[in-house]
């Protein structure tokens, strides 16, 4: 398995049990696909760097979790594209990297 970050991005004017109940959802996605999650980083409230869906702002969170290739495709494709994310990133993590996560 490889080492992935996973960015998800919540519209901002959802409240804090629907956003809850979303990442659990994104977070079982991963692990039904036999990913196992590492860390989750709540990375709160902070301005798009363009507009997404016309919004200006956005609820980050930041996944790390590792995944096989085709649970990646599985998770972003069939999942992510498919629900209430505005916008998600998945990047498979660098050496040096996977060692502060563990860390």
């Amino acid at each position: 398995m490889r080492h992935y970050e996973v960015v998800v991005i919540f519209q901002p004017e959802m409240d804090e049990t629907a956003v809850a109940d979303l990442l659990e959802r994104v977070k079982g996605w991963i692990t039904e696909s036999g990913g196992v999650i590492a860390k989750v980083d709540n990375w709160g409230k902070r301005r798009l760097a363009y507009l997404i869906r016309k919004q200006r702002e956005g609820q980050y969170y930041l996944i790390h979790a590792e995944m096989s290739p085709d649970a990646v495709t599985a998770v972003s494709y069939t999942h992510l594209r498919a629900h209430e994310t505005p916008e998600h990133l998945v990047c498979r993590l660098l050496l040096e990297k996977k060692k502060n996560i563990h860390a």
